[in-house]
């Protein structure tokens, strides 16, 4: 059944104009289309005559009444909000989303949107609703967390107006609150760093290297675990970077398009590393190119949230570090690095899109720096008020005439020449202007083109 063209008719209740007409509508017990016919309210008599009325009811024809494809569903007010996240928005983005992404984010868009508006129904929404669930979630969520709510709350409703089953997006504007919980920005020291590495060094060699590698190269966890012996490449020293590990799978790609890629590797750590494969093989250990080099208890690769819980929580612990993870070593490297290299050369190793990530979300402010400065203002302002600059030495009519003719001459594009013995005296003529210049040389110029005429006559 196609769109409806019917006018409907309209019936005078008291002192109300209500409007009457067949309307499809979705059964919430059966799911299945049925047609109704209900009232609408138009509005007073006193203020719409009955064609006026007419013409009100067919405008809510039009927005009220839509069409039934052929899965069944109805493009019209009825339609509730968890009905088509579920059936009209998922199935087109899970076409984009790998398989793991799509789980994290369904899981998302079902606690935070799907679960508080499943039976509103898509025509009930507005922009204070919307805004309001918002500033509820910053409360208690995280400000990543917010901020991805709200990227999928506007695709959501962006797609509910291309799919026609609403007019006006009411998402359009909803804006970020902003009261937001900040993000963890836990930097390290260099000190911190290398007692880390210290203390694991008496503990556990392949720890140890596993740490120093991540450290050096700014490596996510799940690309450190899925190394490979065939990764590093001797000629140059390079570090192949091709697969990543994720909740027990290895992929052939990374979180971004730059992550999989060849970065530079330390002499020295390439040559430590060669001495961990010999004392593998005294072990009789597999260390064939395709074997991992951080290999688990079975030959398959470490578990980041193992390492994470049995190393680097009990490091923290030990040393009386704020905290010690894998992004807190990723965010101190790339921080404590804008001091030994340009802001390209960290977004390089870090391999991130683009700079602005590299700046913006991993790189913080350093007190020492920031100090630095400041007490370099403040040894500006405290030095003693000397005498203002001593004013330029007057020049003589001679050097003024030169300054004056070498003004000329710019301004004209030809050669200047200045006397080399210039002396000066108390009184100096100022320059004159290039406006100035050049409208005497040109009335100077007419006037000579004047004196050649009466000569010639």
């Amino acid at each position: 059944m196609g769109t409806s063209y019917q006018k409907g008719w309209v019936s005078l209740r008291g002192k109300k104009w209500y409007g009457y007409f067949r309307r499809t509508v979705l059964d919430p017990e059966t799911n299945q289309p049925k047609t109704v016919s209900s009232p609408v309210a138009l509005g007073l008599k006193s203020e719409l005559t009955k064609s006026q009325a007419r013409e009100k009811l067919a405008q809510e024809i039009t927005r009220l009444s839509g069409q039934i494809t052929e899965d069944g569903s109805v493009k019209n007010g009825t339609i509730t909000f968890g009905w088509f996240a579920r059936n009209r928005y998922l199935p087109l983005k899970e076409a984009d989303w790998r398989e793991e992404t799509a789980k994290v984010k369904k899981l998302i868009i079902t606690a935070d949107l799907i679960v508080p508006f499943e039976d509103v129904r898509l025509e009930n929404f507005d922009k204070y609703i919307l805004q309001n669930h918002l500033n509820q979630l910053a409360k208690t969520h995280s400000k990543d967390r917010v901020l991805q709510i709200r990227s999928y709350m506007r695709a959501l409703f962006a797609e509910a107006v291309d799919q026609d089953y609403l007019a006006k997006d009411p998402a359009r504007l909803v804006k970020v609150p902003a009261n937001l919980r900040e993000v963890d920005k836990t930097v390290l020291t260099w000190d911190q760093l290398r007692s880390a590495l210290d203390r694991l060094l008496e503990k556990n060699l392949r720890d140890w290297l596993l740490l120093m590698l991540d450290m050096s190269n700014a490596l996510r966890p799940g690309e450190v675990v899925a190394l490979r012996w065939r990764s590093l490449l001797e000629e140059p020293l390079l570090l192949d970077i091709k697969e990543t590990y994720y909740r027990g799978k290895i992929r052939p790609y990374g979180k971004t398009k730059r992550s999989t890629s060849q970065v530079p590797i330390c002499e020295d750590l390439f040559k430590k590393l060669g001495e961990w494969r010999e004392h593998l093989k005294t072990k009789c250990k597999d260390v064939s190119p395709a074997a991992f080099i951080f290999r688990g208890r079975f030959g398959g690769p470490l578990d980041p949230s193992n390492f994470r819980k049995r190393v680097l929580h009990k490091l923290a612990e030990e040393l009386e570090l704020p905290k010690l993870t894998f992004q807190v070593i990723r965010r101190t490297i790339a921080t404590l690095a804008q001091k030994l290299g340009s802001s390209k050369d960290v977004q390089g190793f870090m391999r991130h899109e683009t700079t602005d990530t590299t700046e913006n979300v991993y790189m913080q402010v350093l007190l020492p720096g920031v100090r630095t400065t400041l007490d370099a203002i403040h040894a500006e302002l405290s030095k003693k008020a000397g005498a203002s600059p001593a004013p330029e030495p007057p020049m003589t009519p001679r050097a003024a005439t030169a300054t004056n003719s070498t003004s000329r001459n710019d301004v004209l594009g030809m050669p200047t020449a200045i006397p080399e013995n210039t002396t000066t005296l108390v009184s100096a003529v100022p320059a004159k202007p290039a406006r100035g210049v050049v409208l005497e040389f040109a009335t100077k110029m007419r006037q000579g083109r004047g004196r050649e005429v009466l000569l010639n006559a």
